[in-house]
């Protein structure tokens, strides 16, 4: 997954709509990613305050990636595909980085008060099911649902 520019395709499928993207593992990149975001889930139907909850979580995605999967590796890339249909907003991405071990990615206490950590309890309490599936061929793939109320 080597590409240095972000991609963007949009397939119709159903009653769903999948609109994929390849970024860069650079975080100058994230805006990319930010504002691909907030106008899907806004036509997706949520209320804008959870739109920017929406943002900020997949930022975070992105980033523990860049952080966590490529060791800080700016020359790598890692893809997102977004689904928006059947009442949900599904976001699965997926890189080729480390694979972690699920059983340690877990949300420190909220009174354990220190810098860092909080990244999937935000994640966590913005989606309605976070799952990872490492059980894939050189890749890893993080999927991300939100339900519409």
């Amino acid at each position: 997954m080597k590409d240095n520019r972000a991609k963007t395709t949009i397939e119709r499928e159903r009653s769903n709509e999948v609109v994929s993207l390849v970024v860069p593992s650079h975080p100058k990149y994230l805006y990319v990613i930010r504002s691909a975001i907030f106008p899907l889930v806004m036509d997706a139907g949520f209320p804008k305050r959870e739109a920017q909850r929406v943002v900020l979580a997949v930022d975070e995605a992105c980033s523990n990636i860049i952080k966590y999967a490529y060791e800080g590796d700016y020359t790598r890339s890692y893809s997102l595909d977004i689904t928006i249909g059947q009442g949900k907003f599904v976001v699965e991405l997926k890189d080729s980085g480390r694979k972690p071990d699920v059983s340690k990615i877990v949300p420190r206490k909220l009174d354990d008060v220190k810098p860092g950590g909080l990244g999937t309890h935000f994640i966590a309490s913005v989606f309605d099911s976070v799952q990872y599936d490492t059980s894939r061929e050189g890749c890893t793939v993080l999927t991300l649902v939100k339900e519409k109320q």
